[in-house]
């Protein structure tokens, strides 16, 4: 194998970290905006709707914050301590988010029991309503960009970020629709109810980046089609002979791929070298931000064509 030191790939991981710490950034300057206009269209309505969101703003401003550290930590280079690098610091961050997330939804349930209990009246509804259209319209335009990045970098902690943060997009749209039933309905309940629907939604969504944290931190395999994808790209090389031992894992946005190829018996140890110097090539056309250790094995017997 060797290392991989093209100028391009070099040049696309700066880019992609270029582009993970400016979606960090974004996400904690959104939090921190919505936070504010929240606290007033809450003081100002008294909606435990309102409040449900504003508990969640709060919540993406400490998970945003705890994934600028992390991005931070995963895109430091490997040392002599971390030779695989700091990639699973993004899992760790995904971790940290859904024991935030799964708090704030079991806070949000205990004050719509409350609520449901003693319904109130809602107040300054056209106020609560102009803040949740202005928080659809910055949190739509962070989804549009950190689902940008995701594409480019593949990141667990981006992605854990943005799927909360799409979360809030039905979040905010519902303390509308919630709004507008208390105070031209007079259905009280209803605060109570879309609370509670939002909290089940919190936790749904901690549930998922659980999920894709565990997926990194255990060495999961890639998809079996991105594995076979690997394998069609190996045996598109004319002198491979077959694959064998393939293993692979992802660890932040790097993925780790580990192969045995069957090349013909008769190569010699230059020729070998070459060839899996061409195979190795042709995957970081595909994964570029990828490492493969690829071993060359003599192919047995019923592999060659002209034994």
């Amino acid at each position: 194998m060797s290392s991989n030191t093209d100028p391009q790939q070099n040049t696309d991981h700066e880019q992609n970290a270029q582009l993970m710490r400016r979606a960090t950034y974004f996400a904690v300057t959104v939090a921190g905006t919505l936070i504010i206009i929240k606290i007033w269209a809450y003081l100002a309505t008294g909606s435990i709707a309102v409040l449900s969101t504003l508990v969640d703003s709060l919540l993406d401003l400490g998970a945003s914050m705890v994934n600028l550290i992390a991005v931070r930590h995963a895109l430091t280079p490997a040392d002599d301590d971390h030779r695989f690098g700091h990639g699973k610091a993004e899992a760790l961050a995904g971790l940290f988010q859904a024991a935030f997330i799964v708090g704030s939804a079991a806070f949000l349930i205990l004050q719509a029991i409350e609520r449901i209990t003693n319904p109130v009246m809602l107040k300054a509804g056209t106020t609560g309503i102009t803040v949740m259209v202005i928080s659809i319209v910055l949190t739509l335009s962070l989804v549009l960009y950190q689902r940008y990045v995701i594409r480019k970098t593949q990141s667990i902690a981006i992605s854990a970020d943005a799927l909360h943060y799409a979360g809030d997009l039905l979040v905010n749209a519902s303390v509308i629709v919630a709004i507008v039933l208390s105070l031209q309905l007079q259905w009280l309940w209803a605060d109570a109810i879309f609370a509670i629907g939002i909290a089940l939604y919190l936790a749904y969504n901690a549930y998922l980046i659980v999920r894709q944290s565990f997926v990194d931190l255990m060495d999961e395999e890639l998809p079996a089609e991105e594995r076979q994808n690997i394998i069609s790209i190996v045996m598109g090389h004319e002198d491979v002979l077959g694959v064998h031992d393939l293993r692979t894992r992802r660890s932040g946005q790097q993925v780790f791929i580990q192969m045995h190829i069957d090349l013909h018996p008769d190569l010699d140890l230059q020729q070998a070298h070459d060839i899996s110097e061409a195979v190795e090539g042709a995957i970081l056309e595909s994964y570029p931000n990828a490492e493969a250790l690829i071993h060359q094995d003599p192919a047995p017997k019923e592999l060659l064509v002209n034994p």
